[in-house]
């Protein structure tokens, strides 16, 4: 058993793979890879230090090294200056072979240098940087070693010599301020002037200058500052000038307290740079009068920045007229007429692009506050006049016009006592465009010279051209009454009536009313009561006669008042709006308690409505059903046919008041409102009759 059973051998069992679907997460051949190249970067422990105990050991060591290194400069080309940089330390033949090799690596020509400069080989730093600037002349950095080792040697010849030998490459501008300022450090003014002239002609921009200009006055050489400003000025011109020049000359001659030449550069540079490139230059302005000027520089200063600002607005917009009023606004109190005029000019230029009278009606005020200027400020009569003609040619009178622009003409003209100029030009407006403004102003005109005939002639002119103006009907009766033609006037009167259309008929009547009144005729304001009676039922002209029949001073006129109020309520039975013959009867009763008797004023007093709050039905515009809404409405006891219901509303208040009283005595804690009294009320009236 036991060698049966050691001579048989374990077989080991194969797994069985039960599930053969693929993993969720594949690894791929990328993945394997990069984990790989982990695992190389890890950090492995330093090499054990090895300590050389004799010369023997040490050379061993060297040429070990040596081998490693120039295996590897074989091995990887890409990486050969690296390792003869760490392997050059001290060779220069080594420096030398890299440089045959690669003659343009920067790195490789600084390491060199530096190590030659460590070992203090002078001459041999020196061949070097000048090889270097020889073959890589645009590289700065060898420029800048190689003076920076000459100035530390003393040699101030010899870097000067470097440095001009570098100018002739035309190097930026750091490189030109370093030249200067080695030149500063060994107090070489002259020289340093010398180079600066060449630099601002080399690099021709305007802070080269301001640094030329600062250089000298920081130096104490004021004269040539000044100088040097003055030239920059010329050498840029008004094309290319900017504001930051005539800032930094103003501040250095405010710094020299030369005032009157600071206000000098401010004025003109302000006459002569562009007003958007000015922002600076007049906040520094600003600044200079508030420090060192009087009260008339402070005003022209800000004159002058408000006049920049308006003259931005205009520029962006010049249709935009409120800018140009305030323009001119700010031009007239300060400038001279002739630059008024130049303002006023520009501003009259931007005629409104749409021939609309809504776009023209701030740009007509341009050529009136023109005209107003040239007549009471300037004094001049004739250029008023032609301002005047001007503006009359350019409206389109077909399409619009102004009237009062021909009112301020014709005015114009009669304050030059020229009262035929004037009578032309309103009598070429009335021809031109009759309008009522213009028919007013020229009746008025005529009324101030007491030119009466000429008044009724324009009259007749007026109500040809609009015969529907109730008010013109009544001016020209109000002249003849005036002038004391009272037939005329009352000709005038009924023709107005008589006119098929007008605008205020009422008005009209009134008036006429009231001028027979002022002459005592009551019989014709009878009469005229009763025609107006008959064209219109309005509450307001019964009432009006009534009053007026009180008013008249007769025995009867108390019995004539009353009848009037009774004809009025007659007539008025079937009028639908109830809230109007309520009003005739509140008037009734207002006058019986004052005049009347006690018979009389009970009499009126039943004659006044109750009044109802009841429910009507609303529908929508399309005819749908809308709810209900509640109104009050009223029922006068005179009306036969309200008569039912207001016998069924005195029988439900009397049902009511029972019913309150009866529930006042079973509950007395929870009295009934009025409120409800009032809607159960209403409820019952709007019962149907049975």
């Amino acid at each position: 058993m036991a060698s049966t059973a050691a001579g048989k051998q374990r077989i080991p069992k194969v797994a069985k793979v039960k599930n053969k679907a693929p993993a969720e997460v594949q690894i791929t051949a990328e993945q394997l890879l990069r984990e790989a190249k982990e695992r190389e970067l890890e950090l492995l422990p330093p090499p054990p230090k090895q300590k050389i105990t004799d010369a023997e050991e040490l050379n061993d060591y060297k040429l070990k090294k040596r081998k490693l290194i120039i295996f590897h400069i074989n091995k990887q080309l890409c990486c050969f200056i690296s390792a003869f940089c760490s392997a050059a330390f001290r060779a220069r033949s080594i420096y030398e072979r890299a440089l045959d090799v690669e003659h343009r690596n920067i790195t490789l020509w600084l390491k060199y240098a530096e190590m030659e400069m460590k070992n203090r080989q002078v001459n041999h730093a020196r061949n070097i940087w000048d090889r270097a600037i020889t073959i890589l002349p645009r590289v700065n950095q060898f420029w800048y070693k190689y003076t920076y080792m000459e100035e530390m040697l003393g040699n101030v010849a010899g870097c000067r010599q470097v440095f001009e030998r570098w100018m002739e490459w035309e190097p930026d501008e750091q490189a030109w301020h370093s030249y200067i300022n080695f030149e500063l450090r060994y107090k070489e003014v002259d020289k340093a002037r010398t180079i600066y002239e060449r630099y601002i002609l080399f690099f021709m921009h305007l802070k080269n200058w301001i640094k030329y200009a600062r250089f000298e006055e920081k130096h104490g050489y004021i004269a040539h500052s000044r100088k040097v400003y003055e030239r920059a000025v010329e050498f840029f011109g008004e094309e290319h000038v900017d504001e930051n020049l005539f800032v930094a000359f103003a501040r250095f001659e405010e710094t020299q307290k030369e005032f009157e030449r600071v206000r000098v550069i401010y004025k003109y540079a302000l006459d002569r740079i562009p007003k958007h490139q000015a922002q600076q230059l007049f906040k520094n302005y600003t600044m200079f009068e508030k420090k060192f000027g009087d009260r008339r520089g402070i005003e022209d200063v800000i004159v002058s920045k408000r006049r920049f600002q308006y003259e931005e607005e205009v520029k962006a917009n010049p249709h935009n007229y409120d800018a140009w009023f305030d323009y001119l606004r700010l031009v007239e109190s300060d400038a001279e007429p002739d630059t008024v005029r130049e303002v006023y000019e520009r501003a009259i230029a931007n005629i409104p692009p749409i021939q609309e009278k809504r776009h023209w009606r701030r740009y007509i005020y341009l050529w009136i506050n023109y005209a107003l200027y040239e007549e009471l400020e300037v004094k001049d009569v004739e250029r008023t006049r032609q301002v005047y003609l001007a503006c009359l040619e350019l409206i389109p009178h077909k399409k619009f016009t102004f009237a009062k622009i021909w009112l301020l003409s014709a005015q114009f003209e009669i304050r030059q006592k020229n009262l035929q100029g004037a009578r032309k030009i309103m009598g070429m407006a009335i021809g031109k465009c009759p309008k009522n403004k213009l028919l007013k102003g020229y009746i008025e005109l005529e009324l101030q010279l007491r030119e009466f005939d000429r008044c009724r002639k324009l009259y007749e002119k007026y109500l040809e051209f609009s015969p529907e103006n109730c008010t013109t009907w009544i001016k020209f009766a109000e002249l003849e009454t005036i002038l004391g033609d009272i037939e005329r006037a009352r000709a005038i009167f009924e023709l107005a009536i008589g006119q098929p259309r007008l605008d205020m008929p009422e008005v009209l009547w009134k008036s006429y009313i009231d001028f027979e009144i002022e002459q005592e005729e009551f019989g014709n304001t009878r009469n005229l009561y009763k025609r107006l009676l008959q064209r219109t039922q309005h509450v307001k002209v019964w009432i009006s006669y009534a009053k007026f029949e009180l008013s008249v001073d007769c025995p009867d006129r108390l019995q004539k008042c009353r009848q009037i109020y009774e004809e009025a309520n007659k007539s008025m039975r079937n009028c639908e709006e109830k809230e109007e013959r309520l009003m005739l009867i509140e008037s009734w009763r207002d006058f019986e308690k004052e005049f009347g008797s006690d018979s009389t004023s009970e009499r009126v007093r039943k004659l006044l409505p109750e009044k109802v709050k009841k429910r009507r039905k609303l529908t929508a515009e399309d005819g749908s059903d809308a709810g209900w809404e509640e109104y009050y409405d009223y029922i006068f006891p005179e009306d036969a046919a309200n008569q039912p219901n207001l016998k069924l509303l005195a029988m439900a208040k009397m049902w009511k008041r029972q019913q309150i009283e009866n529930e006042d005595s079973k509950d007395p804690e929870n009295p009934i409102t009025a409120e409800e009294a009032t809607t159960a009320t209403s409820t019952v009236i709007r019962c149907p009759l049975v």
